[in-house]
Formats: C-alpha cells, sequence, structure tokens
C-alpha cells in the first residue's frame, strides 16, 4: 500500500528534483521525507507521464486526457472544453480541483468549465476519484473527484547556486488546421523557484468522416457550409501561468497567478457561442510539517468575465442578396469565486491517521443580456420585417437571467484511516456542508407597461419571481465506509459505501423566464431544449456500494482490475416537459425541441469498470504490451422509467504498445456499442454503434521529443453518443428553427504533429 502521493511528498521534502533535470531522463537521488498523504481509495485512474506527453499533439481538451481512465467518458461541448463523466454523472455531479481550487463554471451553457482553464501542456498530473470518494477528496458532489495539477515546483540541488532550463513545442493537426505554441521557462535556487508556462491553441471548424446533413444552412440563403463540416467547431485560446515557491526545512509557500483570454470559441450543440472569455486567478498554498503530521493552508481568488453571442455559423441572415445580417444577442456573465481550505493530517499513531479539514467557497454571478439593437430608432414590432420580428422582443431593457446570485459553502470533514495489520486497511469519514444560494430580483427585455414593446410574458414571470422568497438553505451530510483486503503482494479486493448529497446550482434555481428564447439560452447540457429553473429543487442525495478486485504482478508490470457499482440517487435533478404559458408539466411534442423544467426525481445507475494490461514479450521490434479498458454503465429514471441523459453505451479501448529505446508506437481500437437507453424527456438522439482505429508514435533525441499519429485512421463516419443535438449553423435561436434530430458527428480523418525541445 502506498501511502504517499509523490508529488505531494516531494513538493514537501527538502531534496526536491531541480529544474535542471528536466534536460535528461534521469533525476538526482531524492530522499523522501514526509507523512502518509493518499487515502486508502486511492484514485481509480490517472493517465500515465508517458499518454499525457503523447497526447499533447492530438488535443487541446485537457478533459480528454482523461479518456483511458476507467469509468470516465466526455460530453462533448466547445473544441476546449468537454465536460468529464464518471459513472454516468458529470458537469458539476463531479468536484473538479485545478492546483487545490474549487472553479465554478460562469455561464448558462456552461461553457467555461473548470479544466478549460489548463492547456494539455501545462498538465503535471491528473487523478480521478470514481465511486467511493474520500470526505477529504469530495464535497458538493455526487459523481465522483476529478484533481488537476500544474508541475510542482523544483528547486536548484544543494550544492548548485541557481538553475535554468525550459521547454518550447508547437503542434499541427490536419482535419481543423489547428495549431498552437507552449512555452514554458523556470529558475531556481535552493530555496526559491519560479516558473512561467504559457500556451496557445486555434482551430477552425472540423469536418466528419462524411456528408451527415442535407442542408448547407438552415434556411438561410448565402450561409452554407460544406455538408461535412461541423459548424461552430472552432476555437482561439491563451493560457499564461506564473508560479513561485519558497522553501525551508519543515515548510512550502507557493504562490500561483493564472490569466486565460479566450477570443473564441464555438459550440456545434448550443445555440450561443464563446465570444470572449477572461479568467485571472491568485492561488496561495503553506504546507508545512510538523512533529503531528502535516498542516495545509490554502486561499484562492477567481475573476471570470464572459461574453456570448452569434458566431459566424449562426448569424441571423434574411432576403435575398445583398443578404442582411440580424443585430446579434448580446449576453454577459461575471462570476467570482474565493476560497478556502485548511486541512491537518495527523499521525495519531503508526496504525492510525486522522485527517480534519475545513473549506470556505463564496460564488457570486451576474449574468445579463443587454438590449439587442441597443439603438431603438424606428424599431416597432412589424409582422412585415422579420428582422424587426425577431429582435422587437429584445429591447428596450437589460434582461437579468441571474442577478446578484451567490451561491456559499461552508464544510468541515473528519476522516480516519487505520492500518490494522499489513493486509487489512479502513477508512471511515465524514464531510457536513451547509450551502446556501440567493439571487435578487429579475426584469425582462420589455416588462415595463407602457412601452410599445411591453410583453406581458416577460412581465408575469419576473413578478412571480421577484415575489418569491429565493433563499435557500441545505445541510449536507456526506459520509464514507471502506475496506481493503490485501492477500499478498499481487491481489487485493476493497469494498465501500458513500452517502454523497450535491446542492442544485444557481441556472437549476433560478432560471426564471417562461419567454421561449430566453429558455433556449439557459441549457448546458446541449441538447436544443430550453430549461426553466425551480427554486424548490432539493439536494441530490446518492448512496453508493461499490468494489474492485485487482490482480497484478509483482511488478506491476501486468494487472487486471474489476469494479463493478451501484448507486441510487434521491431528488436526482431531472427534467420534465413542461407548458410554458399555463406553467404545468406536459407531454413533449415528438421530433421537435421544448421547453422542459428541472424536477427532483428518483435515479439508479448500475454498472461495471475493467481495466488491465499484459506485456506480450520482446522481439527484434522492442517490447510489446495490450492495454484496455472496458466501461459498462445504464441508468435509469425511476419515477419515468426513461433512461438517463448523456449517459455512455458499452465502450472499449484497446491499444497495442511497441517500444523500442527512443522510439514508442500505439494501435488503439475505440468501440462503442449503439446508444438506444436514451432520455424521453429531453428526446435525447439515439446513436449507432461505431469503431475507430488510431495510430500515435514518439521518438525521443536528447532534449527533442517527436509526436506523431493519425486519429481515425479510416475516416470512419460516427455520431457522438454524448455529443447532443447539432444546432450549429444557420437561425438557431428559434426553437423550430433548425431541424431537430441530427446529432453532433465525431471528428474524421486527422494526421497529428507535434514537437517540443528542452532547453
Amino acid at each position: 500500500m502506498n501511502f504517499r502521493r509523490a508529488l505531494l511528498v516531494l513538493a514537501a521534502a527538502p531534496s526536491i528534483a531541480p529544474v535542471a533535470a528536466q534536460q535528461t531522463d534521469t533525476l538526482p537521488p531524492v530522499q523522501v521525507i514526509g507523512h502518509r498523504d493518499t487515502p486508502i481509495s486511492q484514485a481509480s485512474g490517472a493517465p500515465t507521464r508517458s499518454s499525457l506527453l503523447s497526447q499533447r499533439a492530438a488535443t487541446s481538451d485537457t478533459a480528454s486526457l482523461l479518456q483511458d481512465v476507467p469509468g470516465v467518458s466526455l460530453g462533448i461541448a466547445g473544441g476546449m472544453s468537454s465536460l468529464p463523466i464518471v459513472r454516468g454523472l458529470g458537469d458539476d455531479r463531479l468536484r473538479i480541483k485545478v492546483d487545490g481550487m474549487d472553479l465554478v463554471a460562469a455561464c448558462p451553457n456552461h461553457m467555461n468549465p473548470p479544466l478549460s482553464y489548463l492547456d494539455p501542456s501545462q498538465v503535471g498530473s491528473l487523478h480521478v476519484w470514481a465511486g467511493i470518494t474520500p470526505v477529504s477528496v469530495g464535497g458538493d458532489s455526487i459523481g465522483g473527484t476529478i484533481v488537476a495539477e500544474s508541475a510542482p515546483p523544483q528547486f536548484a540541488p544543494a550544492d548548485q547556486e541557481r538553475i535554468t532550463g525550459g521547454e518550447v513545442g508547437s503542434f499541427y493537426r490536419s482535419n481543423n488546421e489547428a495549431r498552437g505554441l507552449n512555452v514554458s521557462a523556470g529558475y531556481a535556487t535552493p530555496t526559491f523557484a519560479a516558473a512561467y508556462r504559457g500556451a496557445l491553441a486555434r482551430a477552425g471548424n472540423y469536418t466528419a468522416g462524411d456528408d451527415f446533413k442535407t442542408f448547407a444552412a438552415t434556411g438561410n440563403p448565402g450561409h452554407g457550409l460544406p455538408l461535412d463540416e461541423v459548424g461552430s467547431s472552432a476555437y482561439d485560446a491563451r493560457n499564461h501561468a506564473l508560479d513561485f515557491a519558497w522553501r525551508g526545512e519543515t515548510r512550502l509557500v507557493e504562490l500561483k497567478l493564472g490569466h486565460q483570454t479566450m477570443p473564441l470559441q464555438l459550440y456545434p450543440n448550443q445555440r450561443m457561442d464563446l465570444l470572449r472569455n477572461s479568467q485571472d486567478r491568485i492561488n496561495a498554498r503553506l504546507l508545512s510539517d510538523q512533529r503531528w503530521g502535516r498542516l495545509d493552508l490554502r486561499v484562492y481568488h477567481e475573476a471570470v468575465d464572459h461574453y456570448m453571442d452569434f458566431g459566424p455559423d449562426k448569424q441571423l441572415v434574411y432576403g435575398a442578396a445583398p443578404y442582411v445580417v440580424a443585430t446579434g444577442m448580446p449576453m454577459w456573465t461575471k462570476g467570482r469565486t474565493t476560497g478556502a481550505v485548511a486541512r491537518a493530517d495527523i499521525d495519531l499513531s503508526e496504525r492510525d491517521l486522522l485527517r480534519v479539514g475545513a473549506e470556505l467557497l463564496l460564488h457570486r454571478l451576474d449574468d445579463w443580456w443587454p438590449p439587442s439593437p441597443a439603438d431603438l430608432t424606428g424599431m416597432l414590432v412589424s409582422a412585415t420585417n422579420p428582422v424587426q420580428a425577431t429582435f422587437a422582443g429584445m429591447a428596450p431593457d437589460t434582461f437579468l437571467n441571474i442577478n446578484g446570485g451567490r451561491r456559499d459553502r461552508l464544510a468541515g470533514f473528519a476522516e480516519w484511516e487505520a492500518r490494522w495489520s499489513p493486509r487489512w486497511m479502513s477508512l471511515l469519514g465524514a464531510r457536513v456542508e451547509r450551502v446556501t444560494t440567493d439571487t435578487g430580483p429579475v426584469q425582462g427585455y420589455n416588462s415595463v407597461a407602457g412601452h410599445p414593446m411591453y410583453s406581458t410574458g416577460y412581465l408575469i414571470s419576473a413578478t412571480e419571481f421577484n415575489a418569491l422568497d429565493r433563499k435557500r438553505a441545505d445541510t449536507n451530510v456526506d459520509l464514507t465506509v471502506l475496506a481493503r483486503h490485501t492477500p499478498d503482494e499481487t491481489r487485493s479486493v476493497e469494498l465501500g459505501f458513500a452517502r454523497k448529497v450535491r446542492s442544485p446550482n444557481l441556472y437549476e434555481r433560478y432560471s426564471w423566464s417562461r419567454n421561449a428564447m430566453a429558455l433556449v439560452m439557459n441549457n448546458f447540457v446541449g441538447d436544443g431544449n430550453g430549461y426553466l429553473g425551480n427554486p424548490d429543487l432539493k439536494p441530490e442525495v446518492a448512496h453508493t456500494l461499490s468494489a474492485s478486485a485487482s490482480w497484478h504482478s509483482a511488478d506491476r508490470t501486468s494487472e487486471f482490475r474489476l469494479a463493478p457499482f451501484y448507486t441510487r440517487v434521491t431528488d436526482y435533478v431531472d427534467a420534465v416537459a413542461w407548458d410554458r404559458n399555463a406553467n404545468v408539466a406536459a407531454a413533449p411534442v415528438p421530433g421537435q425541441f421544448g421547453i422542459l423544467k428541472y424536477m427532483n426525481q428518483s435515479a439508479r445507475l448500475v454498472g461495471v469498470d475493467v481495466s488491465g494490461r499484459l506485456p506480450l514479450g520482446r522481439n527484434e521490434l522492442g517490447a510489446w504490451a495490450v492495454k484496455g479498458v472496458v466501461n459498462y454503465t445504464r441508468g435509469r429514471n425511476l419515477d419515468t422509467g426513461s433512461g438517463l441523459y448523456r449517459v455512455m453505451p458499452l465502450n472499449a479501448r484497446i491499444a497495442l504498445q511497441q517500444a523500442s529505446g527512443a522510439w514508442e508506437h500505439t494501435l488503439e481500437l475505440v468501440a462503442v456499442h449503439a446508444k438506444r437507453n436514451v432520455s424521453a424527456p429531453r428526446q435525447e438522439i439515439p446513436t449507432g454503434g461505431y469503431g475507430l482505429v488510431n495510430w500515435r508514435g514518439s521518438h525521443t533525441w536528447r532534449r527533442l521529443r517527436i509526436d506523431y499519429g493519425i486519429e481515425n485512421v479510416f475516416d470512419r463516419h460516427y455520431a457522438l453518443p454524448l455529443g447532443g443535438t447539432y444546432v450549429g449553423q444557420g437561425r438557431t435561436m428559434s426553437i423550430n428553427g433548425v431541424p431537430f434530430g441530427i446529432p453532433v458527428p465525431g471528428m474524421g480523418r486527422s494526421i497529428n504533429v507535434g514537437v517540443n525541445y528542452k532547453f
């Protein structure tokens, strides 16, 4: 059993690997000093360092680095913002930490999830806890925890006054002409370290393996795209990070600064596009070794300014040539998040380790949509002028979607880990959280009586909402019980039970307008429907029973792991079809986008993850091995009998690996079963099964590394099971303005190459 996570221990130990060590493949000797730090329920999966490096040439989406981890699938969104899903539960149902910070998506479409702020070249490690998540790691989540860390600080050896080093790299991908640049540089003495990491990435729309639509544009003349081009899939982002660290004999102080500017990220399954996103973050940490154990203190702040409108593929076009391009629909979001964490790991005895901690998270959100057009001169409702008729309902006032929203969390936890014998270990933990949400009064675009554009619908919705007592306070209790038995050095068995609780997010509770246009803008699941919030939503409570059995060789070169699970969720936040005019439940209209309201229901998820690796031997071509992962999850709404939305069907990844000296190659087969268990209220689109072949290779020569490969070698056309509905071009604002029933396709063949040089 490994009681020390190398990354954290090395960060606290006096002998920390220097920047200069990056120039070779051999690290200097390191004396490991520290306390037990890893819960016995270790992360169920983590990409290897080799995997992280090899995928940098193939993706700019950090979440996609988790695609080989058992139990993980991806809800496709923008090209850099996939939403991880762990055993059928994703997005806000997961706790996602970036360098110890709990970040919150500040967007009615969740276009800026936490992992989108970390470029793949800036990732030092990724870990996933699925199923039985220790209370010291989890919180306000029911699906698991993902922890992303940038590279730890690296100091100069005691016998060197100072060291410097860095890396520069670039990539190109043929399908969407993606290209990028990453740069890092470091300076260190034995007690001080500073590092800069920057990354730029840009791509155009990608193309599918074949034509997937029969329309060039949805009713918009002169605004077409090739029939195999996936509209609104381009992106452009710049990430910068500046880290400082100071160390003494028993303590480490870190200060991390980050900035992201994203001028563009288009979304094929959303009616709006990200046209500007700016994030600034500051993160300070003190890690101190004491006689009794370890003290870990952290404070951080994040500021996000987010802007959406119609991207170039969604601009509204009217009339014959010369075409009229209508005014857009600006949408602004401002998010501010402040957090503090205090944690102590106390060595009670050689057998017992106690972890205690407290956490505070304060989230503020404003979401407003300025009038469009801003100049209303001559603009009156006119049935004969389609431009005026469309935009008459979007003025003269500023639409307040979330006004002064706040979501605050105060939590405390205690966790006892005991090593009863070399063969038996246990973990028992409890966590209590107080989650408080609230928001201020709202208004529609034109809810002022007497104005020519006055809308009774806006006024009624706003008046009803403003009359509510909108403050909600939840007291949530998490419990974890887990035991592990290790009969010998080649086998281990783990069994655990967990109770996990998540409170609804601000959009689930407070999206208020019953105007159809406003409703479809509040959608973070990419299904084309509109969503109405519900202030009376209760927290989700998940009870999970999970087990795992592992067999491996003594040197861990071969292994096999089987992990079944069962989860029952009460007050699961699902959605029901809603009559927005009568404000009552209704039956969905087959074959049409609709309006849904968030409701508490019951759900069940059951499945199994299988993973393994086996060496095949060595010949004149090098060492050979095969590894694979098979995931199966089935979700069911127990109130309606419907499937749950965005649950990945049976799928497998099998890879044949070859290594010879500085050369490494992987031939990968991806197989996905047809998706038939779908969400009926959302009219989730079934998708067919498919198989893909990917090939990747790399060569390292001294300080130079070259990565190359072909994704989707045979240019196979397929629909993404978790990609949602295609609304990537044309008149996407109207509920019925785009064809229903076209799933977002996956990317066709792409030839990728990346180069990185260390100095």
